[in-house]
């Protein structure tokens, strides 16, 4: 994967007064913007937007996810004219909030709706005053909620679920489903590959449209994505970030859910949700077909069904935000006589009584120490090998700075909560993000100081902005603290810092700086990208012209991912909130496809 842009955080202006009285302002500013969209002009910007501004849209503007910064790139992006009109949320006060982490620089900030050329869209916008006394724009955001050509069959809008009189040849519910599920005298619109939260999410999304989809899984079940990976997994954010759409959790949920829980859970959405989902199904060959526009794939669905030729519009690659799992390469690997050698992703758990056993895990991320603590609490001898550095926060400080106010018990509604979360461009984003992780390391002293008594390397993602940023430009590289970071300062789970691996021993694992006994090793080494799973299921031809998926663009917003990747394909991953928002955005991508809104 080539390495991501990183965008420079912001300088936020001077702290002002805060409004007395922040509607007047607003509604004043607001009425000018309206009577300025439908012949937009740098001049006529410059009266309502700071120099050094943003605005940040969702598919309301254009089919892609921008940010543009700066008057000239906001009149280029307001150019397309897609937005008619931007009204005041009647459901939202107006209110004066900070921009800034540390709250010394209040903005007005405001809900609102908006409409566009094609469907219905959310924003927030934030008001600082200028050094004369006006009140400009300092950060615009904007998201396409809903196609006015695909609305949602929601609320009033929900299925009757049954046609009352008589029918001789009425079928009921299950005969129904079982006919819609198998596709016996229809073709899918969307062929969606992985049924992990990402591909069930997309395809919630676009049952709620009404636009045909069908999830393969290779899985027996739905679910098995989760139920079969180590055997101590537990997610690592909260419950109040992951909910799901249409069916968030119960507010007996836990906060942090075990992976069979999880598992299960996605199990009973498909089902409630009616998602039409194949499992034991994987594609054998697929092709696409400019003429037509279409796919043709062949399915097989196991040794009991027969294979399938399906003839979809679009294909959805929901495989995991990563790719094929890398392991080093080393010689040796086939000599260890050992009892366990193998990448993270193929390791279910540390045998009950490790007793006497002695246990190597190298890398240091998340799946590491969630490994290396499973070891310890089995009685093994465990050796915790780090080659790079790892960025580290507890998950109380995760909850307590992070999280708080916006994803906890206390916050808003979650789609509001999404909302707040997405108006931030990602340069004022990371420039926040910055004090944060300052905050967290301040709280975590304790923590951080033992690790690095021990010799771990620690950092704190790219330019001081911690560990959510380093997810977004990298996919990995931190640990979530859960426990192990303890057991590491005191020994209980052992540590080596290497430069690198020398070869795998029949008795160990041989480094530069030393030779480690093991009865088992894990390599927790991580994995490639989405495009290298892509190119197993489709075939490097289908993806010549496919660039990286994952980090950032040039213009701050992420590369490849939740939009076409070329004509008919399209991405689809990363975490369980990430997978909730642009879901939509994937959903109305394809809508916009099939109604030739993107042409």
């Amino acid at each position: 994967m080539a390495p991501s842009s990183s965008p420079a955080p912001a300088t936020i202006p001077k702290p002002r007064p805060a409004p007395t009285n922040p509607e007047t302002p607003f509604n004043t500013w607001l009425a000018a913007l309206n009577q300025c969209l439908p012949s937009v002009s740098e001049e006529s910007l410059s009266s309502l937007f700071l120099t050094d501004s943003f605005w940040r849209d969702h598919l309301c503007l254009s089919w892609d996810y921008k940010t543009a910064h700066q008057l000239p790139n906001i009149y280029s992006l307001l150019s397309s004219s897609r937005i008619e009109t931007i009204t005041r949320s009647s459901s939202h006060p107006i209110l004066v909030l900070p921009l800034d982490f540390e709250g010394q620089v209040p903005a007005i900030t405001a809900f609102v709706d908006v409409k566009t050329t094609v469907g219905h869209g959310r924003g927030i916008i934030r008001l600082l005053e200028d050094s004369d006394g006006k009140w400009k724009a300092y950060t615009v955001f904007t998201a396409l909620m809903g196609l006015d050509k695909y609305p949602e069959k929601l609320g009033k809008t929900r299925p009757v679920g049954v046609t009352h009189g008589a029918d001789k040849g009425r079928k009921n519910w299950s005969e129904r489903r079982q006919e819609e599920k198998e596709f016996l005298n229809t073709q899918p619109t969307v062929l969606i590959v992985g049924a992990g939260h990402s591909g069930l999410v997309v395809a919630a999304r676009l049952k709620m449209m009404g636009i045909e989809s069908l999830v393969i899984d290779r899985n027996e079940r739905v679910g098995d994505n989760w139920r079969k990976r180590y055997h101590q997994l537990v997610l690592h954010d909260p419950v109040q970030f992951d909910h799901m759409p249409y069916l968030p959790f119960p507010t007996c949920w836990p906060t942090f859910t075990p992976k069979d829980k999880i598992g299960d859970w996605f199990e009973f959405y498909a089902s409630a949700l009616e998602l039409n989902v194949w499992t034991s199904s994987q594609i054998l060959a697929s092709s696409w077909d400019e003429a037509s526009e279409s796919w043709t794939v062949t399915v097989s669905r196991g040794l009991a069904t027969p294979d399938r030729e399906l003839r979809p519009s679009h294909i959805i690659l929901a495989t995991g935000a990563s790719g094929i799992p890398q392991m080093p390469e080393i010689s040796g690997l086939d000599s260890f006589k050992g009892d366990v050698i193998c990448h993270s992703s193929s390791f279910l758990g540390a045998k009950v009584d490790g007793q006497g056993r002695k246990a190597v895990v190298v890398g240091c991320c998340n799946s590491a120490h969630d490994i290396a603590q499973d070891y310890y609490e089995k009685g093994y001898d465990v050796t915790i090998v780090q080659r790079g550095s790892t960025c580290v926060m507890t998950s109380e400080s995760l909850l307590g700075v992070m999280m708080k106010g916006v994803y906890d018990e206390d916050g808003p509604p979650v789609e509001d909560a999404d909302l707040l979360f997405h108006s931030f461009p990602i340069a004022l984003f990371k420039r926040n993000q910055v004090l944060a992780t300052n905050e967290i390391a301040r709280r975590d002293k304790e923590v951080l100081n033992g690790l690095e008594k021990v010799g771990f390397t620690l950092d704190k993602g790219p330019d001081n902005s911690g560990l959510f940023m380093k997810y977004l430009e990298s996919g990995g590289g931190y640990y979530l603290d859960i426990g192990a970071s303890n057991l590491i300062a005191t020994g209980a789970i052992k540590f080596q810092k290497i430069g690198s691996i020398i070869e795998v021993l029949p008795d160990g694992i041989k480094f530069d700086t030393g030779t480690l006994p093991a009865d088992e090793i894990v390599f927790a080494t991580g994995f490639g990208s989405m495009v290298t799973t892509a190119r197993r299921i489709l075939g490097d031809e289908t993806l010549k012209g496919v660039g990286d998926v994952w980090g950032f663009n040039e213009n701050a917003e992420m590369k490849g991912i939740w939009r076409q990747a070329k004509k008919g394909l399209w991405f689809m991953g990363g975490s369980l909130a990430l997978s909730r928002w642009y879901s939509r955005g994937v959903a109305m991508g394809i809508g916009a496809a099939e109604q030739g809104l993107m042409e």
